[in-house]
């Protein structure tokens, strides 16, 4: 009887390491850590806004400190982290959504247009409101109007993205047959076909 073939154990390991076979290694964990740690600062900050002070200023300056994280490693991280990768012309955007709503549009292996607009749009908008609520904590701001009803204006577009955003991935995970949430997750998607973008 022959004996078993002699399987090399940094090898074994490697091959547990690395995704499952036709997936493609895509959101590192810096990009789904801040993901998931900015929707759950958004949570905190929308349940607590009007029970807890502490916990929603807390949730508010942790929000802060992701987008200041996520800024950076927009110009220093891996390759589907940059920005340069999935900021595009908002004309590329438009004809995107056109392809969307004619039901032809390409699946990207990034975020395709539509997506990556919609993350400068909540960056921008967590930052708002994060600033907002800041100048209502200084000397300078506390209790002056018009700082406290941008806050309330700037949270409430805030939700309607994040609601918008939810659509987005459902109707993207539908469409291209992948579970858009579990590769943010795992920072796994599938491998791409000739037809994809990568």
């Amino acid at each position: 009887m022959p004996k078993p073939a002699r399987t090399d154990r940094a090898e074994t390991e490697s091959e547990v390491a690395r995704p499952f076979p036709g997936m493609a290694r895509v959101w590192d964990p810096i990009v789904r850590i801040f993901h998931w740690g900015l929707a759950l600062s958004f949570v905190v900050a929308w349940v607590t806004r009007h029970s807890s002070e502490d916990i929603h200023h807390l949730a508010g300056y942790a929000a802060g400190a992701l987008i200041g994280v996520r800024l950076l490693w927009g110009f220093l991280g891996t390759p589907y982290a940059r920005f340069s990768q999935f900021v595009r012309h908002p004309m590329t955007v438009i004809r995107y959504l056109g392809d969307m709503i004619s039901g032809r549009e390409a699946r990207y292996i990034g975020h395709n247009p539509a997506g990556g607009a919609m993350v400068l749009a909540l960056i921008a908008a967590m930052g708002g409101t994060v600033l907002t609520g800041w100048m209502m904590t200084t000397d300078a701001y506390f209790g002056v109007e018009w700082v406290a009803r941008t806050h309330d204006l700037v949270a409430h577009g805030l939700l309607l993205l994040v609601l918008a955003h939810l659509g987005g991935v459902l109707l993207a995970s539908l469409r291209h047959r992948e579970n858009l949430v579990r590769a943010m997750i795992s920072g796994s998607k599938r491998g791409p076909a000739e037809e994809d973008v990568a």
